[in-house]
């Protein structure tokens, strides 16, 4: 099989950039690329520009610590099970209504992420409570653990994965 023509540049091997018609033996330029040369030239990088990189290694952990502390606890599906067993927890479904409808846990609230701002009043007589939030991928809980917070909810937390990872848990689910 002959190669049409191949684009060889320097980053991908050792020779100067130029245009090979028909090439032999026929390979891409892709099969020649060195993993361990652009390693060195990224080495090279952040030894050339070591603030840069310092700094964009600083903005990533704030990054994760801001967003860690902002979304609250999150509990897996057993350390949920255990705190509505124990501490008696109330369960907040923010998924739409035929998300809900679909499967939802047994005796959970369902308050739409769409309404939570202006029916959280609903929640007040679950104050003394644990609550926890679940969505359905874990993802819409952290700004629903942030309203419940500002709305003056301390003991909220967030389920991790969401509904999904109950499913696949194989915990059971009410479907109306």
């Amino acid at each position: 099989m002959a190669c049409i023509g191949v684009y060889t540049a320097s980053l991908f091997c050792n020779r100067p950039a130029r245009w090979d018609v028909a090439a032999s033996p026929c390979r891409c330029y892709l099969a020649r690329w060195r993993p361990i040369r652009i390693m060195a030239q990224f080495i090279e990088f952040v030894g050339n520009h070591w603030i840069l990189a310092t700094l964009w290694v600083g903005l990533v952990i704030a990054l994760v610590l801001h967003r860690s502390k902002s979304a609250g606890e999150a509990l897996s599906c057993q350390q949920a099970v255990m705190l509505i067993n124990r501490s008696d927890a109330v369960l907040l479904d923010i998924r739409e209504k035929k998300d809900f409808d679909a499967g939802h846990i047994v005796d959970s609230v369902h308050i739409p992420m769409s309404k939570l701002g202006s029916r959280v009043s609903e929640l007040d007589k679950h104050k003394a409570r644990p609550i926890i939030v679940a969505c359905r991928l874990g993802q819409q809980s952290t700004d629903a653990v942030k309203i419940l917070k500002s709305a003056g909810f301390e003991n909220v937390v967030r389920l991790s994965g969401g509904i999904t990872e109950w499913r696949s848990d194989n915990l059971p689910l009410v479907q109306k």
